[in-house]
């Protein structure tokens, strides 16, 4: 197996800048100097994307930058002590050892599995007493190899005896829980008896690239047990592999603790346990108080306890822990309803298209009875072609149908877990059936969502507690939200709607190129985000209303998605008329851009924007303002809703659909390429001339 760390990776009582930025940058340039990374800027732009997420530095004046990057070509360690040292946000101050650690996006398991026992090696505090006494590079590569392979560190001997003194409790139980409680910590946890007494707790560790946060937390956690008298046994769910715990384990704890950044895995098997929920990283930087809490809790009755059906968790982890206010609730209830409903529209509306292509627009008045009285043996009038039209339209027409009850079922899921989506899909098609189209669906979507949660907050007996999800929730829920839309809401709602349709089938010239123009700034504004999605909900949402006669909403969806195209496809076109103003990765982010964006995926232009917001995104919303005012000028249509121009036979009038997005991509290209120049740019060679060594 490669050697992970060498002496051309480690930097001694060096000067690399005061900010983490600096030294992230300089260890990724030495990661690329020793052949080990393709380019220095893809692989700094993903470590320090991680950093930002959440700061890595942990107690003890260490840091442990990491990433996953496709720059990566083999597994590496890059190694730096630092004079002077660099805060990189623990809470006890600034590091002196940092540890970079690359992996290649598909990094084998027996790679991982290294990389983490480093990360858990750094919490021995003999380890890193011996790593700031060594006085060369070779002893430091000595060291990282020896805890590789379990080997205690040779060098701690020479460390005064204070020192040793002032670590050896945290050292050996931070030890034992490396060495001797492995299976624990790793997640290989047994059921064998525990000591009659002490609590039991068990725990999860999670971070999002998996490497490092994870097993450091998990080895805190275990080390402060130990020191408390705790038998607490944790699931490490990590890049190396998990095994998950014993479900009699889990079902003899007293409490659980989630030291997760990112959702637990089979959160079910803990339904019912008191439970400590914090980010990783406070497993590392507080995991005695995060012990004693789980300890309290577990002798609470009205602890917060893993839910059983995840409604409880949905709201109050939500609001108590990331703190979210209504309006993030909200976008967050009507962004999810969207994106499970888009599959059911994206299929839907191609059948529909391809119905069209093969019966004509007709064949929305014969469908039904083609389907039900002909098959291949006896074919309609117009042949094959009308017969295959018939149930394609048919298909298409039924999966359009879900439209409304898809779009409220997973608001209500968003709100509420898996409690809310029958009530949802029901409110939904309440909304159907009164008329009250979309917006009824979000209306009723969210009722049932509220609904559904209000019940699943009630405190019921242990016995009732399984009928709940299954039987309870869902009928108490279903009566009271589509029992409002019926008595209340649905007609005032299907009003609503009649009249919005009806604005948006009368608009022409001017008005309607007034709305191409604000769709095509709306789905440029944040290219995928929040205004995007609002934008493209709008005209998928109204894409079932559309008919020979009323082309309106065919319309808006033409616009949305030409606009959509034109930022990936301007930004591939500008890094081709002037590479000079683009970095490498950039330029490689380029080429992938033009498939992006013929394919209508608008965030083939994120890494762009995020390198340069100022420039990117308003020379995006000119051009798709631009392209939004022809597509609705020149009446351009789209059936169907996704696609680009791969879906080119569901586009009416497709010339001037292309047409439209070069002129937007042109202007997009061109405005980008002048702002980099004229506008403060910055050079790209102050990107490019990074030194590979120093």
């Amino acid at each position: 197996m490669t050697q992970l760390i060498t002496t051309d990776l480690v930097e001694l009582d060096q000067n690399l800048g005061n900010a983490p930025e600096a030294v992230i940058r300089h260890l990724a340039s030495k990661v690329a100097a020793a052949g080990r990374a393709t380019e220095v800027e893809g692989l700094f732009a993903d470590a320090f994307a991680r950093e930002q997420k959440t700061a890595t530095g942990i107690p003890g004046g260490i840091a442990i930058p990491h990433c996953r990057s496709a720059a990566v070509t083999e597994p590496t360690l890059a190694m730096a002590r630092l004079n002077p040292k660099v805060d990189f946000g623990a809470k006890d101050g600034p590091a002196d050892l940092v540890f970079f650690i690359a992996a290649p996006d598909g990094a084998d398991q027996e790679h991982l599995k290294l990389l983490s026992k480093l990360a858990r090696s750094l919490i021995k505090k003999d380890f890193t007493t011996a790593l700031r006494n060594a006085s060369s590079r070779e002893e430091i590569v000595e060291l990282v190899d020896g805890a590789l392979a379990d080997k205690p560190a040779a060098h701690a001997a020479a460390v005064p005896a204070e020192a040793v003194a002032s670590g050896a409790s945290a050292g050996a139980s931070a030890g034992t829980a490396s060495a001797g409680s492995g299976a624990a910590a790793s997640g290989a946890a047994t059921a064998g008896p525990a000591p009659a007494g002490p609590k039991r707790l068990v725990a999860v560790t999670a971070c999002p690239t998996g490497i490092a946060h994870t097993y450091m937390a998990a080895d805190s956690l275990v080390a402060a047990a130990q020191e408390a008298g705790v038998d607490l046994q944790v699931e490490t769910q990590g890049s190396s592999g998990a095994k998950p715990l014993d479900p009699a384990v889990i079902a003899a704890a007293d409490a659980v603790i989630f030291a997760v950044d990112v959702d637990v895995r089979g959160k079910e098997r803990f339904a019912g346990k008191p439970v400590i929920n914090a980010p990783v990283k406070r497993g590392i930087d507080e995991p005695a108080k995060m012990v004693q809490e789980a300890l309290a809790a577990a002798s609470d009755p009205n602890a917060r306890r893993v839910p059983h059906f995840g409604a409880e968790e949905q709201a109050e982890q939500a609001a108590a822990e990331k703190g979210e206010h209504i309006g993030q609730k909200l976008k967050r209830a009507l962004l999810t309803g969207v994106s499970y409903m888009i599959p059911f529209v994206a299929g839907g509306g191609l059948l529909i298209a391809l119905g069209f292509l093969l019966g004509g627009y007709d064949i929305t008045e014969v469908a039904d009875k083609v389907v039900v009285e002909n098959n291949f043996g006896n074919l309609p009038e117009g042949g094959l072609a009308a017969y295959l039209g018939a149930v394609l339209f048919k298909i298409g027409a039924l999966s359009m149908g879900f439209l409304v009850p898809a779009l409220a079922g997973y608001i209500a899921y968003a709100i509420a877990d898996r409690p809310g989506i029958a009530p949802g899909f029901v409110a939904g098609a309440v909304s159907g059936f009164m008329g009250a189209g979309f917006l009824g669906g979000i209306v009723g979507g969210l009722l049932a969502g509220y609904v559904a949660h209000v019940i699943g907050t009630w405190q019921v007996p242990r016995w009732l507690r399984g009928l709940m999800p299954v039987v309870i929730i869902p009928l108490l829920a279903s009566i009271a939200a589509s029992g409002l839309m019926f008595l209340l809401l649905g007609g005032p709602i299907a009003g609503l709607t009649t009249a919005l349709n009806g604005w948006l089938s009368g608009m022409t010239g001017a008005s309607a190129v007034v709305l191409g123009i604000i769709l095509g700034l709306m789905m440029c504004f944040d290219l995928g985000g929040p205004v995007n999605k609002v934008a493209y909900a709008f005209a998928v949402a109204g894409l079932s209303a559309g008919s020979a006669d009323n082309q309106a909403p065919w319309q808006i969806m033409a616009t949305v998605m030409a606009a959509g195209m034109v930022p990936p496809l301007a930004m591939a076109l500008a890094t081709v008329l002037d590479r000079k103003l683009f970095s490498l990765a950039e330029r490689e982010n380029g080429k992938a851009a033009w498939l992006l964006g013929a394919s209508f995926i608008s965030e083939g232009a994120i890494p762009f924007a995020a390198a340069d917001p100022l420039r990117v995104i308003p020379a995006s919303m000119l051009g798709g303002a631009l392209t939004g005012a022809l597509t609705m000028a020149f009446g351009v249509t789209s059936q169907a809703p996704h696609g680009g121009i791969f879906v080119f036979f569901a586009i009416g009038n497709v010339l001037m659909f292309v047409l439209s997005i070069v002129a937007g991509a042109i202007v997009t290209a061109l405005a980008v390429i002048g702002l980099k120049r004229w506008a403060a740019p910055k050079s790209a060679a102050t990107v490019e001339t990074v030194p590979a060594t120093v």
